[in-house]
């Protein structure tokens, strides 16, 4: 077994189960996060008297959207990850030719995965409704984390295979 190529692999199965968990948590531990949501959308634990307090959301149906659309986001990256990890493994064997061309659905995933971390939560979540403000409620840096992860993945997959 071409071990570059494994450790690709194992890479990205790695991060489609980290996604799997993360999504199965959110879904079986619902509240929790749900709870996290509502407070960056709302924007109560920013600076008091901060201007951009015009942004704050105070509709639990909003939160509802936001929370299941991250869910929805996390287990459809979960599913492609998986799909693209099966598709690598399958041609793990086979010749560059065979191999390079697979790793689209992996480059799909990985790409959603990292919209995710840096459009959801760093951007509109750390930006717009200025999440990097609470000490309570900021998951900047976890999203950071794996906005890294997924990236180091991501380039380190699309390594050309001799």
């Amino acid at each position: 077994m071409p071990v570059t190529r494994a450790s690709k692999i194992f890479l990205l199965a790695a991060l489609a189960l980290n996604f799997t968990i993360v999504a199965t948590n959110n879904i079986l531990d619902y509240d929790s996060n749900y709870q996290f949501v509502k407070h960056v959308l709302l924007m109560d634990t920013t600076f008091p008297g901060n201007n951009l307090m015009w942004r704050s959301i105070s509709s639990p149906e909003v939160y509802t959207i936001f929370y299941i659309s991250i869910i929805v986001w996390e287990l459809s990256i979960a599913v492609i990850l998986w799909l693209g990890t099966y598709r690598l493994l399958k041609m793990i064997k086979r010749g560059a030719n065979a191999f390079n061309p697979v790793k689209k659905t992996a480059v799909i995933g990985l790409t959603l995965s990292l919209l995710l971390w840096f459009t959801a939560f760093i951007t509109v979540g750390g930006e717009w409704f200025l999440m990097w403000q609470s000490t309570e409620w900021n998951g900047e840096s976890a999203a950071l984390q794996y906005f890294i992860v997924s990236g180091i993945v991501l380039i380190y997959l699309n390594m050309k295979d001799e």
